[in-house]
């Protein structure tokens, strides 16, 4: 029983997106059709890319690239800056939820040494949304983008035409932000450099090339999958065991679910009267609820506007603890370290959230286009 409490306080959003399947595969028996609800591209896409990643992170890149930087630092004003900013630019490629598995932990580390834990939770909270907003600019940096991309086949121009905007204020919005820390001086001592594999890191680099140029369609994702499980096969087999499969898992469970709505007229038409023109709200509203990667995965089969639902995930990431499954890592990750305030860190989380939330929204609504 223990087990299955675990399993299921770690994994809420799969066993509801199971069950939803599973309820409605008696409206829509089960048949041929059901293999076409799979976007086996995006699948593909998300598992090579997260070995890859997680490859990237074993070589010891960016613990290296973190720890330089903090090395130059004299305040903590400037600390927070760096560590909020390695969340932002790092999500764009690395995806949000690896960029604050990598970087909270981090900052946990150098503020104990600096003795300024009090400074944690403002940092730990920036580095959140840094994450979650820096993530939306390319169709890599978070699993709804990637789905997005590939299901409404888009240009990756028009792609970060879409983003740029809303991606540039965020990041002036979050760089004021740390600005508002504390300024007081401080001296760190990080100690050796960690350890870092250069062979892995070249083997790592060109799987991840060979993945960007899948999400740029100038490689088909069959060889992609081919190249990546063959090359680890020989050189790191272990590492593929690191994938997220729970939440390869949970994308099948939603496209079924989709699917067999899809086939539900009833559902089918009252879902497009109630995304017609209301795309952004929608979307940003569910992803309150349910989080933005099944908000997209559930809403993109019943509107052709794929700009106002990309953004409506993307900034509904924002908000509440579980719009962003990305928020609950860093809010674990925090509440793990010495002297844990978790009670403080979820008003200042709301804040923070909601505020933006507001801004970046009141920004769509101004200017749409």
């Amino acid at each position: 029983m223990s087990v299955i409490r675990s399993f299921v306080r770690r994994e809420p959003v799969l066993l509801i997106a199971a069950f939803a399947a599973l309820i409605s595969c008696f409206f829509v028996p089960p048949d041929a059709e059901y293999i076409a609800y799979l976007d086996l591209r995006t699948l593909a896409l998300l598992f090579c890319l997260m070995i890859v990643v997680a490859g990237l992170r074993q070589a010891g890149l960016f613990s290296r690239l973190a720890h330089r930087l903090c090395e130059q630092v004299k305040s903590v004003r400037m600390i927070g800056l760096v560590l909020v900013l390695l969340c932002f630019f790092s999500s764009m490629l690395i995806t949000n939820d690896v960029a604050l598995l990598t970087f909270v932990p981090f900052a946990v580390v150098v503020l104990g040494i600096a003795d300024h834990k009090k400074e944690l939770i403002h940092i730990v909270v920036l580095q959140t949304v840094a994450a979650n907003l820096g993530s939306m600019l390319t169709p890599v940096g978070n699993p709804q983008n990637l789905y997005l991309y590939s299901y409404y086949d888009l240009s990756f121009g028009a792609f970060v035409k879409w983003t740029l905007p809303v991606w540039l204020l965020s990041l002036m919005l979050i760089t004021l932000a740390c600005f508002l820390l504390s300024p007081a001086p401080l001296t760190l001592q990080l100690g050796e450099e960690p350890d870092f594999d250069g062979k892995s890191l070249r083997l790592y680099l060109l799987l991840f090339l060979v993945c960007l140029l899948v999400v740029l369609r100038v490689l088909s994702w069959p060889v992609m999958l081919g190249i990546v499980v063959v090359v680890l096969l020989l050189f790191d087999r272990k590492i593929l065991l690191q994938a997220d499969f729970m939440l390869l898992l949970t994308f099948v469970a939603f496209f079924i679910f989709s699917g067999n709505l899809a086939r539900i007229g009833a559902v089918d038409n009252l879902l497009r009267r109630l995304l017609e023109g209301r795309e952004y709200l929608t979307s940003m509203l569910a992803s309150q609820v349910i989080s933005n990667v099944p908000a997209a995965l559930l809403l993109s089969g019943f509107t052709e506007d794929a700009r106002s639902l990309l953004l409506g995930v993307d900034i509904g990431g924002l908000g509440t603890p579980i719009a962003s499954l990305a928020s609950l890592i860093s809010m674990k990750l925090y509440a793990h370290s010495d002297h844990a305030h978790t009670g403080k860190y979820l008003l200042e989380f709301t804040a923070v959230n909601l505020a933006l939330l507001a801004l970046l929204s009141f920004a769509q609504a101004v200017f749409p286009g």
